[in-house]
């Protein structure tokens, strides 16, 4: 179960956040599956949690969005992570009209549990 953060720039339409809270569960779901969790394209609630916030008065970024991702570690995900992110980047780019973007993927060592 991914957990997604998505920290924009005042200057962003509303239409490509609403398109970015579209495509996202989808596409980080493709992005992070792998033979411990796969991904069977019937999204449950739970199965990607996503947050937006713009960025405040003291925050610094030079990119019109950040979308960060943690996903807990297995071995399968971190062997090629960067060809995740790097795919994630291109789908969301032919997805989206969000141009000045960076996703960072973490894969830290977790647990979950949520009510059935």
């Amino acid at each position: 179960m991914p957990l997604v953060e998505v920290t924009y720039a005042p200057h962003v339409p509303e239409s490509t956040l609403r398109a970015l809270a579209d495509q996202l569960p989808h596409l980080v779901s493709l992005a992070v599956e792998c033979p411990e969790e796969p991904y069977d394209h019937n999204l449950q609630p739970g199965d990607v949690e996503i947050r937006f916030r713009p960025l405040g008065p003291f925050d610094r970024s030079g990119l019109d969005a950040v979308i960060e991702i943690r996903s807990k570690w297995f071995e399968s995900r971190a062997s090629n992570r960067q060809d995740r992110v790097d795919e994630l980047h291109a789908a969301l780019e032919a997805a989206t009209d969000l141009e000045d973007f960076g996703i960072y993927l973490s894969l830290p060592i977790a647990a979950w549990a949520q009510t059935e």
